[in-house]
């Protein structure tokens, strides 16, 4: 009996280990769902896991699908979870940040959130 409820420990920590290592959305700049006063000049987005930039991307577009971001998007120099993506001046209006990336660890993880810009 003690040997299986050590295997059942061992099991359930094993699954939660996999799942902890996907790398999913932890920060993002402008904030999930925020309002700005003005255009930010990037976003930028800290997953939970170190981040494969060649197979990772950002993008924002405007209400009418327009992608409006610099599509430069890029690795962090002093942190491999934190990708950024250039915009340039955006007017007022809700902007939808689309993301898709790969963890070191090989996990495809992806999502979208918007932000809005008043002036």
């Amino acid at each position: 009996m003690k040997n299986m409820i050590v295997s059942l420990f061992l099991i359930i920590l094993t699954g939660t280990a996999r799942v902890e290592a996907h790398a999913f959305l932890k920060e993002a700049e402008p904030s999930v769902g925020c309002t700005v006063p003005s255009s930010p000049n990037e976003v930028r987005i800290r997953f939970t896991e170190n981040i494969e930039p060649a197979f990772s991307s950002i993008q924002v577009f405007d209400s009418s699908g327009k992608e409006m971001d610099k599509r430069d998007v890029h690795l962090d120099r002093s942190d491999r979870a934190l990708l950024h993506v250039s915009l340039p001046r955006l007017g007022p209006g809700t902007y939808k940040v689309v993301w898709r990336v790969v963890s070191v660890d090989t996990h495809v993880t992806n999502g979208n959130f918007t932000f809005r810009v008043t002036r």
